[in-house]
């Protein structure tokens, strides 16, 4: 019986910390193709139970092996640290983050809260656009990495059009 008592205890205290865990979602912001392959990097908002984004990690990045069976993997730490990583400031609100990606796309990505949705902006073709995704064109040759180019796509925030640019290095 004191057994069970402690049980129950715990179980009562525990229950917030569970019904927290519970209520996190993830929602997709953005992705990186690339000639490579078919394996693509999804980009998530971490969101938390208030709506607002998580403090200790707003954004992740991890691998769909669409090459394979299309199961996630985690990015590597060489792959974070110097190609599809990224570092954030979070505003104070926590309901926009800006993203500085470790491979050099020109410009920050900034995640902003529309409603009960977040979505990845940047500028393409000079226009403010929710950001879709990111092709790149690259060939390997030996240990570097020669980019052809970098394709952005998205949808122009005022007028709801499809934006695209090609950047060449």
């Amino acid at each position: 019986m004191r057994r069970l008592s402690r049980l129950l205890a715990l179980t009562v205290l525990c229950a917030p910390l569970l019904a927290h865990a519970d209520t996190q979602t993830s929602q997709p912001l953005f992705h990186i193709e690339r000639s490579k392959n078919a394996n693509i990097v999804q980009y998530d908002a971490q969101v938390a139970a208030d709506g607002r984004l998580f403090k200790k990690e707003p954004v992740v990045g991890y691998w769909i092996r669409l090459n394979e069976q299309g199961q996630k993997q985690s990015l590597s730490w060489l792959q974070k640290t110097f190609a599809f990583g990224f570092e954030t400031k979070l505003d104070k609100s926590r309901e926009s983050v800006e993203l500085n990606m470790k491979a050099d796309v020109g410009q920050a990505i900034k995640i902003v809260r529309e409603g009960d949705i977040y979505r990845a902006t940047v500028i393409i073709d000079g226009a403010p656009s929710y950001f879709e995704k990111m092709y790149i064109d690259a060939t390997r040759h030996g240990l570097s990495l020669d980019v052809r180019y970098v394709e952005l796509f998205g949808e122009d925030m005022k007028t709801r059009e499809a934006r695209y640019e090609k950047i060449l290095p």
